[in-house]
C-alpha cells in the first residue's frame, strides 16, 4: 500500500530549498542570541588557563557522547567514555581512574573525535561508513542483524511506541534514492557555504542527513556527529567546550518535535533552525555556568593547597562543590565514602577545625556546609 503522508523530499524545490526557505527577523535574533552565548563563553576562557580549558573540552566531549546515545535510550559507563576520551587527548582523568573502556566504547569515542578533531577533512562516504562500523561493531543492533557500512536497502519509517499502536512520524526516502541522495549531501557538505552562516549550516546538514535516513540504524548519533563536525568548522578548532547532544538529551521531546515539523512536507525549516539555534545558545549557557563552578572549585582548592586531606575528603569536597543537594551529614558521608561512622566524624572534624567546612545545627540534627 502507498503511503499518503508526503514529506519534504517528495517536494521539487528539495534540497535546494534547505538554503533558501531559512531566512527571516526570528531567525536572525536566534542567530544573534546564539552568537552572543558564544562570545560570552568563549570570552571567558581566554581568561582562564590551559588546564581548566582542556579539563571543560573532555567534560563537554565525553558528556557529548553520552548524550547523543542517551536520546536513543542507550546507557554507556561515563567513567569508561572519559577515561577513552582523556587517553585520546593526552590527559589524566581522575574522576575516570582505574576505568577500562571497552571495543565498543573505544569505536564510540574514535568516530565522535574524528568529526571534532579532524574536522577539515573531507566528509566521504569511506568517512561515513567507517563511523558506522564503529557504531556496529558486531553487525548487529541488539538482537537485530543489520547492514553495516553499507546504505539500507529496505524501507525506513520513524514510529512511537507503544507496539499495537505505533504512530509513523516520519518515512525516510525509498532506498533506491539513498546513494544519489547521499551523494549529493556530501558534495553539499564541501561545498562553498554561499553566503549561509556556518552554525545555520550545521543545523541544516543535520536536518539534511536524519531526512535521508541512510542506515538501517545509528542515523541520529552519526547526523548528530556531522553536526559536531560542522560546528568545529564554524569555529576553526579541533577543542569543543559545549555539548550539544547533551543539551539535546535534556530538550529530547522538543528536538524531535522540531524535526518532525521541518520534515513534512510543508518543511517548517525556519521553525527547526530557531529550536537548533537555541539549543546551542543554552549548551554553550550551561557550559558557562559549568565553568564558572570550574572555576570556584579551583580557587577553593588553591586555597586549601597546604591542608592534608585523604581521597575520601577530596572526593566530598567536589561532590559538595559540584551542588550536592541536602543536608550533609556525617551518616551521608559514611554511607558515600564507605567507610565507618567514626571514621566519617574525624574527617568532617579535620576540615572543621581548618575552616574548610562549618558546623550546623547539633544533635541528630547536625550537618556540615562548605566554607566558600
Amino acid at each position: 500500500m502507498a503511503r499518503k503522508q508526503k514529506y519534504i523530499y517528495d517536494r521539487a524545490d528539495w534540497p535546494d530549498l534547505l538554503d533558501l526557505q531559512w531566512n527571516g527577523e526570528a531567525l536572525g535574533r536566534a542567530l544573534a542570541d546564539m552568537y552572543q552565548a558564544h562570545g560570552k563563553l568563549f570570552g571567558k576562557l581566554e581568561l582562564l588557563g590551559f588546564s581548566v580549558q582542556k579539563n571543560l573540552s573532555l567534560e563537554s566531549v565525553s558528556s557529548g557522547i553520552i548524550g547523543s546515545f542517551g536520546i536513543e535510550g542507550e546507557k554507556l559507563d561515563m567513567d569508561g567514555v572519559r577515561s577513552s576520551v582523556a587517553h585520546r587527548l593526552g590527559m589524566e582523568s581522575s574522576d575516570a581512574a582505574g576505568a577500562f573502556p571497552d571495543r565498543y566504547t573505544e569505536g564510540v569515542v574514535d568516530m565522535a573525535l574524528d568529526a571534532i578533531q579532524n574536522y577539515d577533512e573531507p566528509m566521504t562516504q569511506e568517512r561515513l561508513f567507517g563511523w558506522h562500523a564503529a557504531l556496529f561493531p558486531t553487525g548487529h543492533s541488539g538482537f537485530r542483524k543489520i547492514s553495516v557500512a553499507a546504505y539500507r536497502t529496505g524501507g525506513m519509517e520513524v514510529v512511537s511506541e507503544p507496539l499495537g499502536s505505533e504512530k509513523v512520524h516520519y518515512a525516510a526516502p525509498p532506498p533506491a534514492k539513498v546513494p544519489a541522495e547521499m551523494d549529493s549531501f556530501l558534495a553539499w557538505t564541501e561545498s562553498p557555504e554561499r553566503g549561509t552562516d556556518p552554525f545555520v549550516r550545521a543545523g541544516l546538514a543535520h536536518l539534511r542527513f536524519v531526512s535521508i535516513h541512510p542506515f538501517d540504524d545509528g542515523n541520529g548519533r552519526i547526523g548528530r556527529a556531522i553536526a559536531d563536525m560542522m560546528l568545529a568548522r564554524a569555529e576553526g578548532s579541533t577543542d569543543r567546550y559545549y555539548s550539544l547532544s547533551n543539551q539535546m538529551l535534556a530538550e529530547r521531546r522538543e528536538y524531535y518535535r522540531a524535526l518532525e515539523n521541518a520534515q513534512r512536507e510543508t518543511g517548517d525549516i525556519a521553525g527547526w533552525l530557531i529550536w537548533f539555534l537555541g539549543c546551542l545558545a543554552r549548551a554553550m549557557r550551561a557550559s558557562e555556568s559549568q565553568l564558572e563552578l570550574a572555576v570556584e572549585k579551583a580557587r577553593l582548592f588553591e586555597k586549601w593547597r597546604g591542608i592534608p586531606m585523604n581521597e575520601r575528603q577530596v572526593s566530598m569536597l567536589n561532590l559538595l562543590l559540584d551542588g550536592f543537594e541536602g543536608k550533609m551529614r556525617s551518616s551521608i558521608w559514611a554511607k558515600l565514602t564507605k567507610c565507618s561512622h567514626d571514621t566519617a566524624l574525624r574527617d568532617i572534624e579535620g576540615l572543621v577545625s581548618r575552616g574548610v567546612l562549618a558546623k550546623e545545627g547539633g544533635g541528630r540534627s547536625t550537618s556540615y556546609a562548605l566554607v566558600r
